[in-house]
């Protein structure tokens, strides 16, 4: 399986100040609603297109999937043209309406019900009634071109190619055409040589380069599908922040993460399951964070005499963390790494005077290492931005730190990448946005005081 290593989602050439601004007025108003994830399925003729398409269908059963294959936008044939049917190249891509698929791709796009042409593969004409189709959470889009026109490509999050090997599709065709649809194997041969062939060689295999998966083996490969699935079920997930700042990493959720978060955001919750429970969350988040430091690859001998080859970590690490609450990120932190050298920041606020250092302890070559920056909750982003000015002021690179927490507001994330966009931030969720005391919403209350039980 080969990944073209592009990324998936908002292009990236939008400027980031005007999608803060539109993501600025959205919230202002009524929730847009969610765009739907467009997945583009290419490949040669009977290369496995429509197995892997089922297969995602399949796979993804708690989802809203519309499949929609290219075919059905196929030009419908004058009776001139169907007199000579086969001098005709349906593997060109002027035999498909490509403009109406567009266009019907884009009134998905902004949530619109659509008509997709019935296609009569007998008649080659499209016949009534049309296939009303909603929109959905997923839409695969499947046929021999879909990532042949540029301005299609652009709507998608995810394009893939099956590659198969020619002999095989050719097999494959064979089949199909002679004992599915009852042709004359001549005139399938026929028409394999003048059109198909030379049509995938022109048209079909140079798109294989903009794919961000290729699928060799066509639909057989169940390794690529489970790749491919999780990679999916990954975008899906994804925050919109996500797709604007790279950086942002949010774990995986599950019912169990879910779980966590309902009990301690709970105002009814006790002291020792909101410590419980944030510990067990704090954990997660810390060694999601570790996940994401420098290695190098390294073997070694099993206890079997085999030999194992694995990763080190970067060793030269240490914690900081911003004083009150990101001291209860602490102990994970140790758990986690035996003997890391953790320092400690403490920032207040002066009335007008905005965030103010009031101290701080940190290893005298911190300068040299990386830094897992603790703090449980980003609301405003101040605190934060105070604290890795500091770090930076130290001689700390910018990619050298990473900055932990439970949960994020929007507002916080883009104060802070706005500022500095090469740190990594990694989370458990990112709530909806700050109310007028700039706490977080939905949020979890004042963590320090829950944690260390201070509050009333």
């Amino acid at each position: 399986m080969k990944n073209s290593g592009k990324e998936i989602g908002l292009p990236l050439n939008l400027d980031i100040k005007k999608k803060l601004s539109l993501q600025s007025n959205a919230s202002k108003g009524p929730p847009s609603p969610k765009l739907p994830f467009f997945i583009g399925v290419a490949g040669g003729t009977a290369s496995g297109k429509t197995t892997v398409c089922n297969l995602i269908n399949t796979q993804l059963h708690d989802q809203r999937i519309v499949l929609i294959n290219q075919d059905s936008f196929y030009h419908s044939l004058s009776d001139k043209i169907l007199q000579k049917v086969n001098d005709y190249n349906f593997d060109h891509p002027e035999a498909f309406d490509t403009e109406l698929m567009l266009s019907t791709m884009e009134k998905l796009k902004h949530g619109q019900v659509v008509n997709i042409p019935n296609y009569d593969i007998n008649s080659r004409k499209r016949v009534e009634p049309p296939r009303q189709v909603h929109p959905a959470d997923i839409i695969v889009l499947e046929g021999i071109l879909v990532l042949h026109d540029s301005r299609v490509r652009d709507l998608l999050n995810m394009k893939i190619f099956v590659d198969e090997d020619s002999d095989i599709r050719l097999a494959r065709r064979i089949q199909r055409h002679t004992i599915e649809r009852g042709r004359n194997i001549q005139n399938v041969l026929d028409q394999y040589c003048r059109f198909v062939k030379p049509s995938f060689e022109d048209f079909v295999l140079p798109t294989k380069k903009y794919a961000d998966i290729i699928i060799p083996g066509g639909g057989d490969n169940d390794v690529a599908i489970d790749l491919i699935m999780q990679n999916i079920r990954t975008k899906l997930g994804q925050h919109d922040l996500c797709k604007i700042y790279p950086n942002i990493f949010i774990i995986f959720s599950t019912f169990q993460i879910k779980g966590m978060h309902t009990l301690i955001r709970d105002v009814g919750t006790t002291k020792h399951d909101f410590v419980f429970y944030s510990d067990r969350l704090i954990r997660l988040v810390v060694e999601h964070g570790l996940g994401h430091l420098p290695f190098t690859e390294k073997q070694v001998t099993t206890p079997t005499g085999s030999v194992y080859s694995g990763v080190v970590f970067c060793s030269r690490l240490c914690g900081v963390s911003i004083i009150r609450s990101g001291e209860s990120m602490e102990n994970a932190l140790r758990a986690c790494c035996k003997g890391i050298k953790i320092g400690k920041i403490l920032i207040h606020g002066h009335g007008t005077n905005g965030r103010q250092l009031i101290y701080e302890k940190l290893p005298s070559d911190i300068a040299s290492r990386h830094v897992l920056l603790l703090d449980p909750v980003l609301a405003t982003g101040n605190s934060a931005i105070k604290a890795i000015s500091l770090l930076l002021n130290k001689g700390v690179p910018e990619s050298n730190i990473i900055f932990l927490n439970l949960i994020a507001s929007p507002q916080g994330i883009n104060a802070v990448f706005e500022r500095f966009p090469a740190i990594k931030l990694v989370t458990s969720e990112i709530d909806a946005t700050l109310n007028e005391n700039s706490r977080v919403i939905p949020g979890l209350g004042e963590f320090g005081d829950r944690y260390f039980a201070t509050d009333d």
